[in-house]
């Protein structure tokens, strides 16, 4: 078939290969502006080595970006990662419409974190949508779904990389397929069930040591490792990575209080909170880079007894 890809990054790159990898004919490539001092998209580097036209649109608004799709005449437009709105105007200029790729089994986590909520949520599955984008946020009808579960000690790099990211590029091929066959149904989502959750930023990310255990796990991992769960030490961010939870049958038997490293061991630091205890494996201070715990107390001389969070 012949297709536009509209889409970012690594998994957008990704999209562009396994289509290419098939045959199908890539009459051109859609990226985000490049941003001032941040890396070229790969997703535009793996376009311009293989000679590919690339448009790079501000907003798919305009006219131009709408011009440009329609001279390429394409059967399908492919939305794998995208940030920037795309309206009607644009999806519905391909001959068969428009499918997006999103981390989620919608209607449930709409909006642009929908990776990292799941899991901080507690969820034990999660997956991935392709969907006929529309106005609305993340709203459009269904065209194929995936699932996957999430282990109790997956991180959001585990579900991320491990799971919905080669789920999601096998999802887009198959979906495809079913569109340009004419086999595809739609379904309309369940307003009922829908759910919606902003970006999970420094704000979301910051660790409320008085909340259960497993809460503060959970957040810890639906962060890592990206925006980082964080504390503070001696005011100043303390981000935590790798960890384990330790959770106790009777509070009485919680040694330490909240926020407070209760323990430092050969290989890790005990942090406590309610009914438990966060064995910290690897963290990074605000001013320097990711590091194992035995490193961490090292450089910054913490000691048992020391507060988190205050």
């Amino acid at each position: 078939m012949k297709i536009a890809i509209i889409g970012q990054q690594d998994f957008g790159k990704a999209v562009l290969e396994a289509f290419l990898a098939r045959g199908d004919e890539i009459a051109g490539v859609f990226v985000a502006p490049d941003k001032e001092g941040a890396r070229p998209d790969p997703l535009k580097l793996a376009a311009q080595e293989k000679g590919l036209a690339l448009f790079q649109f501000p907003s798919y608004r305009k006219p131009e970006a709408q011009n440009a799709l329609r001279e390429l005449d394409v059967d399908l437009g492919i939305m794998a990662y995208v940030l920037l709105f795309a309206p009607q105007e644009f999806v519905t200029i391909p001959r068969l419409g428009t499918i997006q790729y999103h981390p989620s089994l919608l209607p449930k986590h709409r909006g642009p974190s929908s990776i990292n909520w799941p899991i901080i949520q507690g969820s034990p599955r999660t997956g991935l949508t392709i969907f006929r984008p529309t106005d609305g946020l993340d709203e459009g009808p269904v065209v194929l779904q995936k699932s996957c579960d999430i282990g109790a000690d997956e991180t959001l790099g585990d579900v991320y990389f491990n799971k919905l990211f080669p789920m999601g590029v096998a999802a887009m091929t198959e979906a495809a397929d079913l569109v340009f066959a004419g086999k595809h149904k739609q379904a309309v989502q369940d307003e009922s069930q829908a759910t919606y959750e902003g970006w999970c930023r420094a704000a979301e990310a910051r660790i409320d040591w008085t909340r259960p255990v497993g809460q503060v796990y959970d957040l810890i991992r639906g962060c890592n490792p990206a925006p980082g769960a964080w504390t503070t030490l001696n005011g100043k961010k303390l981000y935590i990575y790798d960890a384990r939870k330790l959770v106790f049958r009777r509070f009485a038997d919680v040694a330490g209080k909240s926020g407070e490293v209760s323990a430092i061991g050969e290989h890790s630091i005990r942090v406590t909170a309610s009914g438990g205890q966060i064995e910290v494996l690897r963290l990074r201070h605000e001013d320097g880079k990711k590091m194992d715990a035995v490193e961490f107390v090292r450089s910054a001389g913490l000691a048992a007894g020391t507060m988190l969070g205050t």
